[in-house]
């Protein structure tokens, strides 16, 4: 920014406008890059949290199902945020959830990999004739090997090469995340047995957020958010 004596009132202004412009972005930038590094660091606090405890011997009587309940729940929690993005944008205008969507959708999936990981590998030590007669005696076993063959492609198919590659394929193929969501609940609760509310609360949540997806829910709701905005700006103007 420069201002010299020459300038007149209306140049000035202007200077100082893209002056506040200026730093209002370098402002929102930082926020986001804040923003992305609190997700990240987030997503991978269960994972060092669990090595921590494998390491300390925090781990429960139990250690591979401990390993194998805790990957499942991360993937579980972040799964949900990653669908939680969206809503966020359009009924609070929190643009910065879009950032992170691809990301949280990722770390769900990594955490679903170590999760299937410690099934096949700490839990049936590779035996694939053991694992396969579970597939087909145990519905939560098959629910989740469901869900998880679901979220590969999505995973392999999240860059942008690939969403150039598939087109208009790409939505569609994407919307199988929530077929996958509905998955990973049932396998919760068929897993539990006894107890389901907790598993239950997670399958509240899913529900709400395909809810809000159904253009007559979502539409209200956005219009009543722009309307709410409208208001903010003139109390502020």
């Amino acid at each position: 920014m420069v201002i010299t004596p020459s300038m007149s009132i209306l140049e000035i202004r202007v200077q100082l406008s893209w002056f506040f412009y200026s730093m209002s972005s370098v402002a929102k930038s930082r926020s986001l890059l804040l923003f992305r590094i609190l997700v990240h660091a987030g997503a991978l606090v269960p994972l060092a949290l669990m090595i921590y405890l494998s390491l300390s011997g925090g781990l429960t009587a139990n250690p591979i199902q401990d390993v194998t309940l805790r990957t499942g729940k991360a993937a579980l929690w972040l799964l949900l945020l990653s669908l939680a993005a969206t809503p966020a944008n359009t009924m609070l205008g929190f643009k910065a959830a879009l950032k992170v969507r691809r990301a949280l959708g990722l770390y769900a999936f990594m955490y679903a990999l170590l999760h299937f990981l410690a099934f096949v590998w700490l839990d049936y030590r590779l035996d694939i004739a053991l694992m396969w007669e579970d597939v087909g005696s145990k519905r939560y076993v098959l629910a989740g090997l469901s869900a998880f063959l679901i979220l590969v492609p999505l995973a392999i198919t999240s860059t942008r090469g690939w969403m150039a590659r598939l087109g208009k394929r790409w939505k569609v193929l994407h919307k199988l995340v929530y077929l996958a969501g509905i998955l990973v609940v049932v396998h919760y609760v068929w897993l539990v047995k006894a107890d389901i509310r907790e598993p239950l609360a997670f399958g509240f949540a899913l529900a709400l957020l395909l809810l809000a997806r159904l253009p007559f829910v979502r539409r209200p709701l956005n219009n009543f958010r722009l309307q709410v905005d409208r208001r903010l700006r003139a109390v502020k103007a």
